[in-house]
This record gives structure tokens, sequence and C-alpha cells, in this order.
């Protein structure tokens, strides 16, 4: 188990730096692509592994096997978005739905329980039940959109870069987030302050939100290298 524990704090590390080297680059650009790949692969490994150890361990197996759940849920749906497999078999799309949409019942479920139990569910507090609820419900209805829309090959310009840019970005979130927060622990003690460990998840959100405001509102794609001319799906 300490193999296994150092390996998901190696992967998660990783993560984090191709994430934030894939967040900063120009979009579309051969850095981007290339850590952001990177990033794929860490993630990947990080909430397996994450998830295994809350299964074996029973270490807040509540919050920690749906939030590695999602994550990796977002990160697949989010690559497949914007590079999808030649060969991808019919049942993929729905059979991620299904997987999201059961998460994301599961934390209503025991988000309710917290708050009917005075905030907290075995000592876990309501907050992370709801945000990842909420989070899954989200990706749930975009892909019963996207499917009934005719698939992901019917899904371009804009409405597809954006499917990709909020998945991902929430998926670095959540890494960031338990990092910085979750394992602040970890974090030397002169710089261990909460507003300022909070700063490099907060910058992921504002990220998202301005690649968001610009990708779907003002349909401006400049600066995604590629792609000269927004289009609609």
């Amino acid at each position: 188990m300490a193999i296994t524990y150092a390996a998901h704090i190696l992967a998660g590390s990783l993560a984090l730096v191709f994430g934030y080297v894939a967040l900063s680059a120009a979009k579309g650009a051969a850095l981007h692509r290339k850590s952001g790949m990177l990033f794929v692969y860490a993630m990947l490994t990080m909430s397996v592994l994450g998830g295994l150890m809350a299964v074996v361990g029973g270490k807040a197996a509540a919050v920690n096997v749906p939030a590695a759940l999602l994550t990796a849920y977002l990160v697949i749906t989010g690559l497949i978005t914007i590079r999808p497999p030649a060969a991808r078999p019919r049942w993929l799309d729905h059979g991620l739905m299904l997987l999201v949409l059961g998460v994301a019942l599961t934390d209503v479920t025991f988000g309710l329980e917290a708050i009917a139990n005075g905030g907290a569910r075995q000592g876990i507090p309501a907050f992370p039940f709801v945000m990842f609820a909420v989070v899954g419900l989200l990706g749930c209805v975009g892909d019963v959109r996207m499917i009934r829309s005719g698939g992901l090959e019917s899904v371009r310009g804009a409405p597809r870069l954006a499917r990709h840019l909020w998945r991902m970005c929430f998926a670095l979130f959540v890494a960031s987030m338990s990092f910085f927060i979750g394992q602040a622990k970890v974090i030397p003690k002169p710089i261990r302050v909460l507003p300022l460990l909070a700063i490099p998840p907060l910058l992921v959100l504002a990220a998202m939100f301005y690649w968001l405001w610009r990708v779907r509102i003002r349909r401006s794609l400049r600066g995604i290298v590629g792609i000269s001319a927004p289009q609609t799906a």
C-alpha cells in the first residue's frame, strides 16, 4: 500500500505540472497537445490508484471513490471529445453517461444524508458531495444532448471545444483542490496559509470560465492554433 500511495502522489504531482502547462500553453499548439496527453495519463493513474486505496483502505471511500470515478470520466470524455478514437464502440458514450449518472445520484444521496445529519456524513461535510453531484449531472446532461444529436461526430466548432475545455479544467481543479487543500499538511508551514493555497485551484476555475466565455459566448476562437473561425454544431 505504501508503494501505491507513493505512486498516487507522484501521478498527482505530475498531473498538476502537466495540467498547468497545458492550461497556460497556446491552445492547440504542440506544447498544449503533448502536455495535455501527459496530463491525461497522469490523471487516470492518480484516479485509479486513489479509488483503489479508498476501497481497500476504507479511507473516506464515500467521497473518494465517486471523486475518482468522476475525475476519470471527465478526463476520458474531455479527451475523446477533441481526439475521438478511430474505432470507438457505439456503447462507449452510453456507458460513460450511465457511469456519471450513477456517480451523480450516489453523491446526491450522500449529500442529502449529510445535510439531514447536521451538515456531515461520517465526518465528511456536505459540500464535496453536492459539488460532485452537480458536476456529474452537468456531464450527464451534456452526454444526453450529444447522443441525441447524433454523437460526437455531430458536435463541431465552439460546442465541441467548450465540452473539452470544461471537462479537462474541472479535472485539473479537482486535482488542485486535492493537493493544495486536501493535502495541505505536506506543504511547508510558512506558506501553509489557506487563502494562499486556494489561489492555484481558483486560477483553474478562472481560466475555465474565461475560455468558456470566449468560446461559447463571444464565439472567438482567436489564440487557438489550427482554428481560424468559429463554427456551430
